[in-house]
């Protein structure tokens, strides 16, 4: 058996451990000889990568307020981030973009995952952001460096048609969505929200010759240890994007995620 934190024994200590996990998180940061991008700029004239998704999820189970505060910390997280430019040889980091997003005005509690289970908490639904931004990058040739799948799907995509095993969990201090920009071309993110959905595009300052389409193959269930488990795999397809002509085709990953809701393996 492995020894029990110190942080749920004593959980007032908890406050000072996520201080500290922070400022030994940035200070690694500052010091890896990374250069984050955060310069913003003028909108670039062409879109490479366009997502949408609807902002209030009704199949939570939780109460609807959430979804409105979550609705709050995205526009406040999503201002640290849109219009910025990653430029080639910078890396993109959420958190270095974001991590004093709340400073004039504060975040509102949110949906979370804790512990396995799905918690209201300072700051929550910010999710939501970083799975936008993964779903674009995967539509370009950015660099994947850092990204982390949920551990529990804990409740249904908002919409069928919604992709499945692209998901990307953050947690200040210790998990982080980053992204390289190996390549000769500026990248500028692009994010907004109406009533109803949020918005994000990654544009470029020249037409794109070409675009990528990403897909899921293979989804299934099935249970193990009493647990039920979601596998997909998650494929990328290269396109010319004057004709159409399909350049490459490849698989990026396979996701599994155990699923934390009621689910009939043989009905799905």
């Amino acid at each position: 058996m492995g020894r029990e934190l110190m942080t749920r024994r004593f959980p007032f200590l908890l406050p000072a451990r996520q201080w500290q996990r922070k400022k030994c998180y940035y200070m690694g940061m500052r010091l890896d000889g990374s250069r984050y991008a955060s310069r913003k700029e003028a909108l670039f004239p062409y879109e490479l990568a366009g997502a949408k998704s609807l902002l209030v999820n009704e199949r939570t189970g939780m109460d609807i307020k959430y979804q409105y505060n979550k609705i709050h910390n995205l526009r406040l997280a999503s201002e640290a981030v849109s219009r910025v430019v990653i430029h080639p040889g910078e890396t993109f980091s959420l958190w270095w973009l974001a991590r004093h997003a709340d400073k004039r005005e504060r975040y509102k509690d949110g949906l979370c995952v804790v512990c396995g289970k799905l918690t209201a908490v300072y700051g929550g639904g910010l999710c939501q952001l970083s799975n936008t931004l993964f779903w674009l990058f995967l539509h370009t040739p950015l660099t994947i460096v850092e990204r982390h799948p949920h551990g529990v799907k804990e409740f249904p995509n908002p919409s069928p048609d919604d992709p499945s095993g692209v998901d990307a969990t953050i947690l200040e201090g210790w998990l982080d969505l980053r992204a390289r920009n190996d390549t000769r071309e500026p990248m500028q993110i692009e994010l907004d929200q109406d009533e109803t959905r949020y918005y994000g595009r990654i544009l470029v300052p020249t037409a794109p010759e070409r675009v990528y389409d990403v897909m899921n193959e293979n989804l299934r269930y099935y249970k193990r240890d009493g647990k039920a488990y979601e596998s997909v795999d998650v494929i990328r397809r290269t396109i010319r994007k004057e004709t159409g002509e399909v350049l490459g085709r490849e698989r990026l990953y396979t996701n599994v995620t155990e699923v934390g809701y009621e689910i009939e393996i043989g009905k799905v």
